[in-house]
């Protein structure tokens, strides 16, 4: 398969819905090439119904298909259930052997040719953010937390190896990354273009490491991306937002129990929290 035109998937978070939803606008895009940057499965949605889509769209498409996993992967395949978030929790219990097995098996980091990387995190880490920087100082004057990454830090970022690799981040022209749940672009000083997809399941989430801190996208629709080489070289970037049925997202997340899954899908923007759901 072709890497000149891609379409960039992240953080499904098992919202079945939402991915049919930007399946369908992928599919009227056609890329040669649709990659899935992690975080399948976790959350209180439809986790085993998602990893079984996902499993049967690749086997009906070999190769066109190029999956990695993310840090709630590695997480919800932990043996302790009882130690786990709830949001991994869920997940954990609710997976098959056979969607468990196809997890397992699924990379950290992935070249696509010589010069696309993929990662979840940053190419060494599947935790640390690549595009924000998470600060001290929740509440004070509003401020949620988090703010974009300096220019120093997005390269030292990826300038990081992959674990096993011979090279960093900075060989790469592109690099497609996750977990944020933040659409974003951002070019490397003399080095690759950094593309965050955002994420197609959860809009907004508050998390309490290194420091609180919450993201907010501002509305329910499922976040992706479409990439494509230029002629004269360099990548063009389209973030995309689509709309699906959000309401039936956040009435199974209530059902499950999580109220601050629900208010996230329902409005993009934190309500409660995950202390207080």
């Amino acid at each position: 398969m072709t890497t000149s035109r891609i379409a960039i998937v992240s953080d499904i978070h098992g919202n079945l819905p939402a991915l049919e939803c930007v399946w369908a606008e992928i599919e009227r895009e056609r890329p040669g090439l649709v990659v899935n940057l992690g975080d399948i499965a976790s959350g209180p949605l439809w986790p085993r119904e998602t990893v079984q889509w996902l499993m049967a769209h690749e086997a009906a498409e070999p190769g066109r298909w190029r999956t990695i996993a993310g840090n709630h992967e590695r997480q919800a395949l932990a043996e302790d259930v009882a130690r786990m978030g709830a949001s991994d929790a869920h997940a954990a219990c609710a997976l098959g052997p056979a969607e468990r097995a196809w997890l397992a098996a699924l990379p950290a980091t992935h070249w696509l040719a010589d010069d696309v990387l993929l990662c979840h995190g940053t190419p060494a880490s599947d935790l640390v953010y690549f595009m924000e920087t998470v600060i001290p100082g929740f509440g004070v004057d509003g401020q949620r937390g988090v703010r974009a990454a300096s220019r120093a830090e997005l390269a030292a970022r990826a300038a990081e190896m992959p674990a096993g690799d011979t090279r960093g981040g900075l060989s790469a022209s592109l690099i497609l990354c996750g977990h944020t749940h933040v659409a974003r672009a951002m070019a490397v000083p003399a080095g690759p273009l950094v593309v965050n997809p955002g994420s197609v399941g959860l809009q907004a989430y508050d998390d309490l490491h290194p420091h609180p801190h919450w993201i907010e996208n501002g509305s329910p629709d499922a976040r992706w991306a479409l990439v494509e080489r230029g002629r004269h070289g360099g990548w063009h970037v389209q973030l995309r937002s689509t709309p699906y049925d959000w309401r039936a997202a956040a009435s199974r997340a209530q059902a499950n129990r999580r109220g601050d899954w629900a208010d996230a899908l329902g409005t993009g923007f934190v309500g409660r929290t995950e202390a207080s759901s």
